[in-house]
């Protein structure tokens, strides 16, 4: 269904990928694994037709459904119940029926009349397209990813980023695709919405691929690994299951090793002998033979993989402040008649770490986007404190302009810094070379992660507002984070599905939405995180 022939993979003039060649057949259950920016987003996002290679191959037969790490949709006043039936073109019949429905109720006959043939031919192709009982498959599938009706009549631009992206995950399972693109699919899902797509993934009769860092996914449902190796720009094939794939990798690693050890003993050896035969003209000739065979000898082994880098993540030392540099009173939003939540106080001293709760949809990213200014209160304010500096990271990367380079961003978030001091704080997150020069647009959801915490660091802020920080993060960079939230002196209010992160920031509070109900931190919140 899916067939990759001789790929080549650039990002400016940086090789991801070269000679890459797999298969993607009905049943295959395919895991792709990488370090972050190794490529993995960028291969799906070609794989899915969004993208040309530089070189090579990427035939498809039968449908694809894609879903990437951030997901853009053009019409953002549709409804999420008709963004998720638009994947069957479903959403366009209902659309016409509801027309038909009220046009039934004109008081002209003849446009009643018409209203009603139209509503019968209508329903009958809706009837014909499978559509009752696809709508049925719909709200099933919505239920188990937290879309209850009342997130379904929304208008998408009301509603948060983590629930636009369970709509489009939706989407992509209802679609009844051949093959799965996922990339990151369980961000922002909570414990039983992740238990759920596990089992969907198990049953599901088409092929997939799936970018996820959810060992448990990976264990429970892959039955193929593709190892995207950076260090030397090719995939590894392992047709079996995750576990036993951890086992193959590690022996494949130790077998280069001793491949690359014992070559480049042979190798020394030769070229010692060449460079003593060199001196002597009539040996000349065969000194150079030796020195081409113990170059062949070392040409396309390698030796154990070099270990991948790791952003180096450490938040800011903070700029002096106030003791109480952020507070809330009284804040409130609604969509229409929706209330979102109400009532909610807020008092953020100095050094202080808050840990934000609340089901999908309770407001958790809304209030942390008044609190960082980008959105005003129905009711309410929020008041900055003596010497409060904000440090905001959204889970979106709304934060990035995505049309300037990576350099460019960060020169905008420290406008104080020097260029040299801008490119080694760049660099430790590993951006170096030809990568400050990218648009952000097109780094993976890790690199954004990456470049958003970047701007962080250089802010010297007071007060870290992070939402979601740990998605998108390979462990390595995850551990980094983490050690960087145990080790911050300044305040924290931080939403979260990691329980990690919250036992790293060892809250001293919590504050339940949409009650804005807030409490001393205690093991009893514990569970509600990963049903947060």
């Amino acid at each position: 269904m899916l067939a990759v022939t001789d790929l080549e993979l650039r990002v400016g003039a940086r090789l991801l990928m070269d000679g890459v060649s797999f298969k993607v057949d009905k049943g295959d259950k395919v895991g792709l694994v990488g370090r972050n920016g190794a490529g993995k987003t960028t291969l799906t996002k070609v794989l899915a037709g969004g993208g040309l290679p530089a070189g090579g191959n990427v035939t498809r037969r039968g449908t694809v459904g894609y879903l990437p790490q951030d997901p853009k949709v053009e019409d953002m006043d549709q409804t999420a119940r008709d963004r998720i039936l638009s994947a069957r073109s479903l959403d366009q019949i209902i659309r016409r029926m509801r027309q038909a429905e009220d046009d039934m109720a004109n008081a002209d006959d003849a446009i009643r009349e018409k209203a009603m043939n139209r509503y019968g031919r209508l329903e009958a192709e809706f009837t014909t397209s499978g559509g009752y009982a696809a709508e049925s498959e719909a709200a099933t599938i919505c239920a188990n990813l937290g879309l209850p009706d009342r997130i379904l009549d929304q208008a998408l631009h009301t509603l948060s980023g983590g629930q636009r992206r369970r709509v489009e995950l939706a989407r992509i399972l209802f679609s009844d695709a051949d093959i799965l693109l996922l990339d990151e699919p369980t961000n922002h899902l909570d414990h039983d919405s992740i238990v759920w797509l596990r089992d969907f993934l198990k049953a599901y009769q088409g092929g997939f691929i799936v970018i996820s860092h959810d060992v448990d996914l990976m264990e429970m449902t892959v039955n193929k690994v593709l190892y995207l190796d950076a260090n030397r720009q090719v995939i590894d094939t392992y047709n079996m299951g995750w576990k036993t794939y951890l086992l193959q990798r590690e022996q494949d690693q130790a077998r280069r090793k001793r491949e690359y050890s014992n070559a480049e003993k042979k190798a020394t050896h030769l070229m010692e002998q060449a460079n003593k035969m060199r001196a002597k003209a009539t040996k000349a000739v065969a000194a150079q033979s030796m020195i081409k065979r113990a170059e062949r000898m070392m040409k396309g082994l390698e030796g154990e993989r070099a270990a991948d880098k790791v952003a180096a993540i450490r938040f800011p030392e903070p700029a002096k402040c106030g003791k109480t540099p952020l507070k809330a009173e009284d804040l409130s939003k609604s969509y229409g008649s929706l209330e979102i939540f109400s009532g909610v106080d807020l008092a953020i001293d100095r050094g202080s770490r808050v840990v934000i709760l609340g089901f999908n949809g309770a407001g958790k990213t809304t209030l942390l986007r008044m609190l960082a200014g980008v959105d005003q209160p129905d009711t309410g304010e929020v008041i900055a404190g003596h010497g409060l500096k904000l440090g905001y990271y959204a889970q979106e990367h709304e934060t990035l302009d995505t049309d300037r380079s990576v350099l460019e961003n960060m020169k905008t978030a420290a406008p104080d810094l020097a260029d040299t001091e801008v490119r080694n704080v760049l660099g430790s997150f590993l951006f170096q070379g030809d990568d400050v020069a990218k648009p952000a647009g097109v780094l993976s959801g890790g690199e954004k992660t990456r470049l958003a915490l970047a701007t962080l660091v250089a802010s010297s802020a007071n007060v870290l507002l992070l939402d979601e920080p740990t998605n998108n993060l390979d462990p390595a960079s995850r551990r980094e984070i983490l050690n960087a939230l145990r080790t911050y002196e300044g305040a924290v209010v931080l939403v979260t599905h990691d329980e990690g992160a919250v036992e790293a920031l060892n809250p001293e509070r919590v504050v339940l939405l949409p009650d804005g109900i807030e409490d001393h931190w205690n093991s009893t919140y514990q569970d509600l995180i990963t049903l947060a």
